[in-house]
């Protein structure tokens, strides 16, 4: 495109890019010419990290979700925690070793997976994606990987599995002070296929949740959530009123029950010492989930990252160890099975997924882990995760004294 300048006016083009040019006129000039690069349309950004999935997210979710799903209790210390605590490990690489075949998968509850990932139990997904929990149970399905559901799912034990056959799954229990109604739901599970039962214990009472208090997520029919429905809850509820269901007087000799009459292993979730965790082992749990509930109990309590090690040490010989909080990375997948994890659960990254594109985002995000931990894997010299263990990570050097 030309413009060319005149004596004594101004000059008014228009160019193919709607693009408006004023060019006062002094004296005279020579032609020019105005190179125009040519439109192309806009396209989003590739969305290849869960770092980029949680930003998409926060994008799409309304304000009582993202409160719902994004805060943590108290001063949130603790949930910024959960992540950075990885971060304060560092890697130890071996090298020469072999790394052309990998093989992520691990023995867990006497079976063998295929990759040690777990999508943990969240309560209300329909709140990031309206097929909620069945569209994770598609992502696990698509991966591999375990889909947890939640006691306070929007739908019930039955339903997903019907639904989405093909994914393996295991069932979160809230306990009840009604154990008639937590007993109805563990057999639910057990004859739909839930191939273990995870007890969390570490909500007594709701933790002080400050965002949630500024921007609460809306109340939903108690008949639109599965355990609350079982347990005879009827109207319009708010997820306190959702967390009073709970029985607070739970105790060891509980645990030590569901074990004896379940068909299927127990797990313990909400473990944070070694104390606890022999506990658990005495009681008859198969396994325990080193967790904070993602920092949204008691803050300033010790991360997943933290714990791990001395629970694994005090219990690995005798039962499983899981570990969730903070995992983002397939870097941080290595390092909690170096430190004696057999798995992982990954859950706010799956929120961010379903609420970018439902089961497939949920799908993504789980292979974007994958894909890393299999990097990981190769790059730290550890051909089979099996044989992880902790010669491979030792304390940062950047990371400077502990909080």
């Amino acid at each position: 495109m030309t413009i060319s300048g005149k004596r004594n006016n101004f000059l008014f083009s228009v160019n193919t890019c709607k693009l408006r040019v004023f060019l006062p006129a002094a004296g005279d000039w020579a032609a020019f010419s105005v190179a125009l690069s040519p439109m192309v349309a806009h396209r989003a950004p590739a969305l290849v990290s869960l770092a980029d999935y949680q930003c998409e997210a926060q994008r799409r979710l309304d304000p009582g979700a993202l409160a719902y799903v994004s805060g943590g209790a108290g001063d949130e210390l603790t949930m910024r925690e959960n992540a950075a605590a990885w971060q304060r490990l560092a890697i130890r690489p071996r090298v020469l070793v072999g790394v052309g075949q990998r093989d992520p998968g691990t023995t867990l509850l006497g079976k063998r997976r295929p990759h040690p990932l777990i999508i943990a139990p969240m309560a209300f997904q329909r709140f990031a994606h309206p097929d909620g929990e069945l569209a994770s149970a598609r992502a696990a399905a698509k991966t591999g990987a375990i889909v947890c559901l939640a006691t306070l799912a929007s739908t019930t034990a039955p339903r997903l599995a019907q639904a989405v056959p093909d994914a393996p799954r295991w069932f979160q229990l809230y306990v009840f002070a009604d154990r008639g109604v937590s007993r109805e739901l563990v057999a639910q599970a057990v004859e739909h296929g839930y191939e273990a039962l995870v007890v969390t214990v570490d909500l007594p009472v709701l933790g002080v949740r400050e965002r949630e208090l500024r921007t609460p997520l809306l109340a939903t029919h108690a008949e639109q959530i599965a355990g609350a429905a079982a347990a005879g809850a009827q109207g319009t509820m708010t997820p306190p009123q959702f967390a009073s269901l709970i029985d607070a007087d739970l105790k060891w000799s509980d645990i030590e029950q569901f074990a004896r009459e379940s068909p299927i292993p127990v797990l313990v979730k909400g473990i944070l010492t070694p104390e606890d965790a022999r506990l658990a082992a005495e009681h008859g749990a198969a396994g325990v989930v080193v967790s904070n509930h993602g920092g949204r109990q008691l803050d300033t309590v010790f991360t997943g990252a933290e714990a791990l090690p001395e629970i694994a040490a005090a219990v690995g010989e005798r039962i499983d160890v899981l570990v969730d909080g903070g995992i983002r990375r397939g870097t941080d997948v290595l390092k909690a099975l170096s430190l004696g994890a057999r798995a992982v659960m990954v859950g706010r990254p799956v929120i961010w997924g379903l609420a970018v594109d439902g089961a497939d985002g949920a799908a993504r995000v789980l292979e974007i882990l994958l894909s890393e931990f299999d990097t990981a894997l190769a790059l730290a010299g550890a051909p089979r995760a099996a044989g992880l263990d902790g010669s491979f990570v030792a304390p940062a050097p950047w990371a400077g004294a502990r909080r």
